[in-house]
């Protein structure tokens, strides 16, 4: 599968850092220590500084206009156009505005360490991890680490976004869920203060705890629950429908009406959940939890992207994170209800 990981030509580095275990696709900076904010910026190739300027139009007449509403930006170092569709109210923040407010709940403190970041797309998206301590524990040998994901982007698009993430450490799969009346992640807009941005950030270290303490329960919960193989299929069917037709399709039972495609990624995810060695341990073979891992393992380890910054913005908050929520929620009913949560009425 291709990378998306930046290469900067001048330096010679892709930009990249992971502390003690391989890096992406083998690339990248692996170093030995958790990392300050100022070394990880120069690891992951992100000491670089970003500009807005407006567009010019050139006109059949010859004559150049100055936009007045229309930007882009670039990156000063390699000139690398980022964003040709900036509107006059962005703002570009820089990475070490990131870093700066990532700082405030990072450190010896707390127990946060910066464990990964890197740039996508010539830097136009960036992100950073930061690994909470503990774990949560499903089971005795089950455990899935925690982590805050920061993401950020210098094209116009989106907003800053602090995720929890927790990542089970078998198969290093995510196992985003928003939970109740919570939710995963927090948006900051670019033009927000750093004040803001740093009450942002303590914030989404407090939900972060709470989900923590949340996610075990159910997981273990979740753990002891036993599923049959066609409750599985069932399950994961619901749960990978793409749209109201397939929907209609499995609600009033013409499943042989089903896609031949949508078939396939069905299969590859029963595969996935049958087969897979991460999937034999016993907190996951043949129970709900399994059945859980087995939609989100399926975009982190088996489904092939484009490049790997459509896996990255799939799995964090794109069509991955949708479809691992509504596995979320299936399972949660299942656990409530047994297999009638699977039925339609």
């Amino acid at each position: 599968m291709a990378h998306d990981i930046h290469y900067n030509e001048q330096t010679g580095k892709h930009g990249f850092f992971s502390v003690k275990e391989k890096a992406w696709h083998g690339l990248g900076q692996v170093i030995s220590d958790y990392p300050t904010s100022e070394e990880a910026i120069i690891h992951a190739g992100l000491n670089f500084e970003v500009v807005k300027r407006p567009n010019i139009h050139a006109l059949p007449s010859g004559v150049n206009i100055i936009s007045d509403n229309s930007y882009f930006t670039y990156r000063t170092d390699t000139e690398a156009i980022l964003g040709d569709k900036v509107g006059s109210d962005y703002e570009v923040v820089q990475n070490t505005e990131v870093f700066n407010f990532f700082d405030g709940i990072v450190g010896d403190k707390n127990g946060i360490l910066y464990e990964t970041a890197g740039c996508l797309a010539q830097g136009a998206t960036i992100f950073v991890t930061a690994k909470l301590p503990d774990y949560i524990r499903v089971g005795r040998d089950d455990c899935i680490e925690k982590y805050l994901l920061l993401t950020s982007s210098h094209d116009g698009t989106g907003s800053i976004t602090i995720a929890f993430t927790p990542i089970r450490v078998v198969c290093r799969n995510t196992l985003n869920a928003a939970l109740h009346n919570h939710t995963n992640c927090i948006k900051i807009r670019h033009t927000a203060s750093a004040t803001d941005k740093l009450n942002e950030a303590h914030k989404m270290l407090g939900i972060s705890n709470q989900l923590s303490v949340e996610l075990e329960a159910i997981y273990n919960r979740w753990s002891r629950v036993r599923i049959t193989d066609p409750e599985l299929k069932r399950l994961i069917q619901l749960a990978m429908s793409p749209n109201k037709e397939t929907y209609e399709k499995l609600k009033t039972g013409r499943d042989e009406e089903l896609s031949g495609h949508f078939n396939n990624m069905v299969s590859s995810v029963m595969e996935y959940a049958l087969v897979s060695p991460t999937q034999q341990e016993a907190t996951t073979k043949g129970t709900l939890f399994g059945a859980f891992n087995a939609v989100t393992g399926y975009f982190q380890n088996v489904r092939h992207f484009r490049d790997e910054e459509s896996k990255f913005k799939s799995i964090m908050y794109g069509n991955g994170l949708q479809k691992g929520q509504t596995a979320f929620n299936l399972c949660d009913s299942f656990a409530k209800h047994g297999s009638g949560a699977l039925l339609f009425n």
